[in-house]
C-alpha cells in the first residue's frame, strides 16, 4: 500500500518539475516607460495594454510593482493577450481599482475559464480592509488557453499587471518518456520481508 501512494507521489512531483520549468515570467523590464504593448514580448500579442515605470508614470505608492519598477496598465479598455502557442496556465500580480475578471478562451474562440478578483479594490494605501497589493489571479486549462481577456473598468487606468506568468501545455513526449518508466516501478513489487 506505501509503495502504491509513493509512486503516485513520484508520478505527481515529475509532472509538477515537467511544468515548471516549462513556465515563463514577464516582468515588462526593459521596456519604456509609456510603451503601448504590442508584439514587443516573443510569441504573445497584447491589446489596450501600457508599460509604467515606478517614479515616473506609476503612481507606485498605491500601485507598487511586484518586482523591479515596470508593470502593464489597462488602457482604453481590457487588455487582451492572445498566445502565439496555446497555454496550459496563465497568472499574474494584480494591483486594482474595480473588481477584475481573467477570462480565458480556446482557439476556437470558447470560453474555457473564468475567475475574479478577491476584493473590489486592493491599492496599498487606500484598498479594501484585508487586502494587498498585488494579489495572484490565475486561470489553466489543460486544452490550451490561446487568448486571455482582463477587465476591470471599461475606460483602463483601472489595474496594474507584473509578473505574467504562463506554462506551456505540456508536449506528448514529455508524459511519454514519463510513463514507460512508471509502468515498469507499478509491476515491480518489492520483495516482502521474512
Amino acid at each position: 500500500m506505501h509503495y502504491r501512494l509513493a509512486l503516485t507521489l513520484a508520478f505527481v512531483l515529475l509532472l509538477g518539475a515537467t511544468t515548471r520549468a516549462n513556465a515563463t515570467t514577464v516582468d515588462f523590464e526593459g521596456l519604456p516607460d509609456g510603451a503601448v504593448l504590442t508584439t514587443q514580448v516573443p510569441g504573445l500579442t497584447f491589446s489596450n495594454t501600457i508599460v509604467l515605470s515606478a517614479g515616473l508614470s506609476l503612481n507606485d505608492f498605491e500601485f507598487p510593482p511586484h518586482s523591479g519598477v515596470n508593470v502593464a496598465s489597462d488602457a482604453g479598455g481590457p487588455i487582451s493577450i492572445a498566445f502565439a502557442v496555446p497555454v496550459a496556465s496563465v497568472g499574474g500580480a494584480f494591483t486594482y481599482t474595480t473588481q477584475l475578471t481573467l477570462t480565458g478562451f480556446d482557439g476556437a474562440d470558447q470560453l474555457i475559464g473564468q475567475t475574479s478578483s478577491l476584493f473590489s479594490n486592493n491599492l496599498a494605501l487606500s484598498g479594501a480592509v484585508g487586502s494587498s497589493p498585488n494579489e495572484w489571479l490565475q486561470i489553466a486549462f489543460a486544452g490550451g488557453i490561446s487568448r486571455l481577456v482582463i477587465s476591470g473598468d471599461a475606460a483602463g487606468g483601472s489595474f496594474t499587471l507584473d509578473d505574467l506568468t504562463f506554462a506551456n501545455v505540456p508536449e506528448p513526449g514529455t508524459l511519454g518518456l514519463l510513463l514507460p518508466g512508471l509502468a515498469v516501478l507499478s509491476v515491480w513489487r518489492p520483495r516482502a520481508r521474512r
